[in-house]
């Protein structure tokens, strides 16, 4: 049982039509491109992370605003840095085992300067385009980009708006 007196299940994550997980619920255990899909309104205002860390997107498809979750409890939609209590879809973020690090670059297509980080950062001077969690703002505010392995050219290759980021974070697994 979590905190919340809600049983698992082998689910990995959990949502809820109501605050302080209350109401229907959605319960998930991989990636789900559609809650609509599975009986459930986009309405989700609270969330148990049971295992592994999440990416939930405010539409269907891993389409529009990006919210990282971990483990733990979230009663309600502030907690995971929500505006609303919309959400469409989620999926599990791949995690890797060793040293993580990443490397940014000043401009597209990755050319300027570089830097490589290896922990989190709360303050970045713009302009450089980050892969991991990317905030908008300092201090992990503001909209938030999940980027995992790969390559990213520009910033319309994460699903951002503008090249604007401002502080970055790692994805920490716990199971």
């Amino acid at each position: 049982r979590s905190k919340s007196g809600q049983y698992r299940g082998g689910c990995d994550i959990t949502f809820y039509e109501g605050k302080c997980f209350t109401g229907r619920k959605l319960e998930v255990c991989g990636s789900c491109g559609s809650f609509q899909d599975r009986g459930f309104l986009n309405r989700v205002n609270s969330i148990c992370v049971h295992s592994g860390a999440w990416v939930c997107f405010d539409h269907p498809d891993f389409r529009g605003q990006q919210y990282i979750l971990e483990h733990g409890e979230y009663p309600d939609f502030y907690r995971w840095n929500g505006r609303s209590d919309h959400l469409g879809s989620c999926r599990p973020v791949g995690m890797v085992s060793g040293c993580i690090s990443i490397e940014i670059f000043e401009g597209s297509h990755f050319s300027g300067p570089s830097l490589e980080l290896t922990e989190d950062c709360s303050f970045l001077n713009p302009p450089f385009l980050p892969r991991w969690v990317l905030y908008e703002e300092p201090n992990y505010r503001g909209r938030m980009y999940v980027v995992e392995r790969g390559e990213f050219s520009s910033f319309n290759a994460w699903q951002a708006r503008s090249a604007s980021v401002q502080s970055i974070r790692r994805v920490i697994n716990y199971f």
